[in-house]
């Protein structure tokens, strides 16, 4: 077996590791929530003869390590179980919600890498500068503002006193542009501030002054001996950002409206709906865990020198 076919099996099996430690402390962490699943679901006015009726449907009757042990046989079988509040299969609903909250998230990952990484290099190119120091200053505001207040304030400016965007809902069109760009605040921030960060390092190599030397213009020797060389912990930075961004579609999905699995999350939390919550956080979960596994195996493209051994 060949150093990256070997190194790929063994972060398939970290994964699979990581997944079911993941899919562990999920089944005892929504089992904490405060509250009976099944007084929720059958409602204030239900007989405690329904609510024991519903208890036993739900398999809430029985042991805790029973439970667990049905939780993770579903599990091996590509089965998140049955939704308590719609009757309706997890996987299901999940696979319905998943891609507006995957468009989502890729196109607010997209913002946020190409602003951040063209503001990052700018900052480095022109270091200690009025752009550098502005820089700064608005990374610290990204990094700092609250999801769900951009979001209000973005609402209550381009869609009610301006009129220009949709304030909720995913049918109108560019009622994307919004909730992306909210989304997008936080990792524009870090993304640029890595960025900077990488260049500055790069920049100031013999090989980048040697280029300067020969006469290559500023933005031949950014583009070839700068940018490329630091890469590698800008796709660091961008990868985790991508999971980072898909946990935060929760509270942006929740105020625009968006039809994702966040808003998903936040009603079935309030509803006790413990196999739909255990099959949204799970697949969270899973998706951030393959975004890493994905990086780590860009960076032998990205820089040829490195080898999996």
């Amino acid at each position: 077996m060949t150093g990256f076919w070997s190194y790929l099996f063994r972060r398939v099996v970290a994964s699979l590791i990581a997944v079911f430690g993941v899919a562990t402390i999920i089944f005892l962490m929504v089992r904490l929530l405060p509250g009976d699943p099944a007084r929720v679901i059958a409602g204030l006015l239900a007989s405690e003869e329904d609510v024991q009726q519903i208890r036993v449907q739900l398999g809430f009757d029985r042991p805790l390590y029973a439970q667990y042990g049905i939780f993770l046989a579903g599990l091996g079988r590509g089965d998140l179980g049955i939704s308590a509040r719609t009757s309706s299969p997890v996987l299901q609903e999940v696979g319905e919600r998943l891609p507006a909250t995957l468009k989502l998230a890729i196109v607010s990952s997209i913002i946020a890498t190409v602003l951040g990484v063209a503001a990052g290099v700018v900052a480095a190119a022109r270091s200690y500068s009025a752009f550098d120091y502005l820089l700064s200053v608005v990374t610290l505001f990204g990094v700092s503002m609250p999801v769900y207040w951009l979001g209000l304030v973005l609402i209550i400016l381009f869609a009610i006193d301006l009129n220009w965007l949709p304030a909720a809902g995913a049918d109108q069109p560019g009622a994307i542009i919004l909730p992306s760009i909210t989304l997008a605040a936080f990792s524009v921030a870090i993304v640029a501030r890595m960025t900077r960060s990488s260049m500055l390092e790069v920049l100031g190599q013999d090989y980048v002054r040697t280029a300067r030397a020969k006469g290559l213009s500023t933005v031949r020797t950014i583009a070839v001996h700068g940018l490329r060389n630091a890469l590698i912990p800008i796709v660091t930075a961008a990868g985790l950002q991508f999971g980072t961004l898909l946990g935060g579609a929760v509270l942006t999905e929740t105020v625009f409206g968006w039809p994702g699995m966040g808003q998903l999350l936040v009603d079935s939390i309030f509803a006790r709906d413990y196999p739909m919550v255990q099959g949204i956080v799970l697949t969270f979960s899973a998706l951030f865990i393959l975004t890493n596994c994905f990086v780590d195996l860009l960076y032998a493209w990205i820089d040829p020198r490195i080898r999996y051994g």
